[in-house]
């Protein structure tokens, strides 16, 4: 089981066995890096080191990781917040050590519209439904490789 983010193609692949399925995703419009404050998406490998939200329903905004039992407004251009579920990463290298310090996730938004684009500041955005989809699908400890790009043949190696 792993899971593969592309950031110039804004894309999110996650595998398991002979099983893979894609997802569209938002990361940093900064771009990539480690420095924290910077609002960028941290490269490298990780593990997904808790899972937040079980039985949430989609749209629940989450703040300092707790829900608020607030439901956000999904919609094109929606304000950014944490919505549905969390997947927090820690970084397994000396270069992205501090990802967990930074609090980068993979996890909702109330800002659709924006997936596919590189809109947000560090974290890796999905659709509420996708979200859902996949952390149902992840198990704590999961790993997770976030690249800048991959190669067609990287991308077969990956999903085969």
């Amino acid at each position: 089981m792993k899971i593969m983010i592309i950031t110039e193609e804004q894309r999110l692949i996650f595998v398991h066995g002979n099983f893979h399925v894609e997802f569209p995703v938002s990361t940093s419009k900064y771009g990539e890096g480690y420095r924290e404050g910077s609002g960028k998406t941290p490269l490298g490998e990780f593990e997904v080191c808790e899972k937040i939200g079980s039985g949430q329903p989609k749209g629940m905004i989450f703040r300092d990781r707790m829900p608020t039992g607030e439901i956000a407004e999904l919609e094109e251009g929606g304000k950014d917040m944490i919505t549905s579920r969390i997947l927090r990463l820690k970084g397994l290298q000396k270069r992205n050590s501090n990802t967990l310090d930074r609090y980068i996730y993979i996890h909702g938004t109330g800002d659709e519209g924006s997936i596919g684009t590189k809109a947000s500041i560090g974290c890796v955005r999905m659709n509420n439904d996708d979200i859902i989809e996949l952390f149902d699908m992840v198990d704590k400890g999961c790993r997770v490789y976030i690249r800048k790009k991959l190669s067609q043949s990287q991308r077969l190696k990956i999903i085969s």
